[in-house]
């Protein structure tokens, strides 16, 4: 078989790749995908009990107006549009997000102890100019010890499962909110809520179905042409051709990758030099535990998400799912959908079999649920994503210079959250516009924006 476009993963990326070619006219394509649904890590699954559970908090916003539109065409007024509102676990109480913005909440001296490491900081970053050496060195500089010992680090950590020494600062851009020492003392002097920072502070979701409704819908027009089941087992980059699981063989003139790029430059293309593969080692991922757990009975409880910190939960987040649509409970139940999240790695080692009951335990740690409430749990969802969140490290951007550049003159690009592997362009936004931007390129010639490949 012969294609002119291949495409490799049927997640936002590959949708996206797939929905523009067909907007610009071009229907010589085909999208591969391993699993037998589309979405990738943005699929949503329905329990037994008729819970529904995303692969993880996801949150739909956007920095575009391609994005935007094509959410309205596929959604339509079954959009449901919502205001974030986040807290922080710690020291008994909760802190409005972002954290550095809100630790008014704090106890007294644990005000204090920020408020003390935020100054210091202050005055040091007017003494130093160099460029922090690491994620860990970003921290201690931009929030100073207090801010550092009690949110940054043990949430970092618990996050992305690697000690922040081993990660590089530069992806942070907006992901992280920085410090106005002026603005912090403000809020604690005037008690003023801070709480509007950041891009996702309104966001978008489906009424029915999760995150995944979005793909499922995307991916529809197109079923012909997505091949589920059928993982790729091989590529030959220089007679362009893949070879699949099952036994087909299929050439192609231009080939957009979306799975993991360290195991598609490290073993999948077969005839990638050493060099390349040494590359690829140095690409550093998490793995995150999913767990889903429906309770009976409501509270009055308007939160979005909220991060942990502390060692008391195993999990760094938990969305409450049944604010997100009250379609994400069965039908005539009066629950709750409390969705859990815990990363691990080589350097943060989980007993992933136990880790539901901790998550359970950890929720009721966290006032999330009342011990006593263990007994109306109504459903125990759990998942493991081997591939949580491309880390990162101090190596990342050596390995993507080697990388990438050599798949693109063989005529493969490589795009999405794991087959870009950069973290900060890693949104849903991000993803499906890498794929459109990958279909202009390859049939118009233009030029792609949201991904760049770092240089040596």
């Amino acid at each position: 078989m012969h294609v002119k476009n291949c495409i490799i993963g049927a997640g936002p990326t590959g949708l996206g790749a797939a929905h523009r070619l067909a907007e610009l006219g071009e229907d010589d394509f085909v999208v591969l995908e391993r699993d037998g649904h589309v979405g990738g890590l943005s699929a949503s699954f329905r329990d037994d009990a008729g819970f529904t559970w995303d692969l993880g908090g996801h949150v739909v916003f956007s920095h575009y107006e391609y994005f935007d539109a094509l959410l309205d065409s596929l959604l339509g007024e079954d959009a449901l549009q919502h205001q974030r509102i986040a807290r922080v676990r710690i020291a008994g109480s909760w802190v409005p997000y972002p954290f550095q913005n809100n630790i008014r909440h704090l106890p007294k001296e644990l005000v204090w102890e920020c408020v003390d490491g935020l100054v210091e900081a202050h005055d040091r970053a007017a003494r130093e100019s160099a460029p922090a050496a690491d994620f860990a060195e970003w921290i201690d500089r931009v929030f100073g010890a207090g801010i550092a010992r009690l949110f940054m680090r043990p949430y970092n950590f618990k996050v992305w499962a690697t000690p922040p020494e081993r990660m590089q600062a530069g992806w942070i851009g907006e992901r992280v909110s920085v410090v106005d020492l002026r603005r912090v003392l403000e809020n604690i002097i005037l008690e003023k809520e801070d709480v509007s920072w950041g891009p996702n502070n309104t966001f978008r979701f489906p009424l029915e179905g999760g995150t995944g409704a979005i793909y499922t819908r995307l991916a529809q027009p197109y079923m012909d042409r997505i091949r589920l089941e059928t993982p790729v087992a091989g590529v030959d980059a220089e007679s362009r051709t893949i070879r699949t699981a099952d036994g087909q063989t299929i050439t192609y003139e231009n080939l957009l990758n979306t799975s993991p790029l360290d195991l598609f430059a490290g073993k999948l293309v077969s005839d990638a030099p050493d060099s390349l593969r040494e590359a690829a080692t140095l690409l550093e991922h998490n793995s995150v535990f999913v767990a889903g757990v429906g309770v009976a009975g409501t509270r009055d409880d308007d939160t979005c998400w909220m991060y942990f910190p502390e060692d008391n939960s195993p999990f760094y987040r938990t969305t409450n799912f049944h604010n997100y649509s009250p379609r994400n409970v069965p039908a005539g139940v009066s629950a709750r959908a409390l969705m859990a999240e815990t990363s691990f790695s080589a350097y943060k080692k989980e007993d992933t079999a136990a880790l539901m009951d901790r998550t359970v335990d950890g929720l009721v740690a966290s006032a999330l649920m009342e011990n006593d409430e263990k007994r109306a749990i109504l459903t125990r969802w759990e998942t493991v994503l081997p591939y949580g969140y491309p880390v990162p490290t101090l190596d990342r951007d050596r390995a993507l210079a080697a990388i990438q550049p050599w798949l693109e003159e063989r005529g493969i690009c490589s795009r999405g959250r794991f087959g870009g592997w950069r973290y900060e362009v890693a949104n849903m936004d991000h993803s499906v516009m890498q794929g459109k931007e990958w279909a202009d390129r390859v049939t118009r010639g233009d030029t792609e924006q949201t991904y760049t490949t770092p240089s040596k």
